[in-house]
């Protein structure tokens, strides 16, 4: 559907365990901040949806297979594919490579619109869903 958007991030002590292995869960804190990042790169951010139209995204399900380990100081690659928008749901492909362009994990992401005061899903801006088109 949409374009590949690729970011960047070191992977430091923080994110590893004793052994110099990313630790699993952090492959989705990078993941979570590239889909940040894309957002942002297409013109919202988190905060104004929030703030003008009291709007956040919440992970409503995720398959993510890990397949090399990643270790401290790698360059990790991250690209998030826009798969499929909805009126209240957005859903992504996500990949984390080294800098060898190692494969060390991909994931499915689907993430739902919802109102920041109730927590029921809510449709996404008018504005938001003619960018991704």
């Amino acid at each position: 559907m949409g374009k590949e958007f690729i970011w960047q991030v070191r992977a430091y002590y923080e994110d590893t365990d004793a052994g110099g292995v990313i630790f699993y869960a952090n492959y989705l804190r990078f993941m979570e901040r590239a889909r940040t990042e894309w957002l942002r790169n297409i013109g919202f951010e988190h905060k104004q949806l929030i703030d003008k139209y009291k709007l956040l995204f919440a992970v409503k399900n995720l398959t993510i297979d890990y397949i090399n380990p990643g270790y401290l100081d790698n360059l990790l690659t991250i690209t998030s594919k826009l798969l499929d928008s909805r009126g209240a749901s957005l859903s992504f492909q996500q990949n984390i490579k080294n800098e060898d362009d190692k494969l060390l994990s991909q994931a499915e992401v689907k993430l739902v619109c919802i109102h920041a005061k109730t927590l029921k899903v809510s449709p996404m801006p008018e504005e938001l869903l003619m960018e991704l088109t």
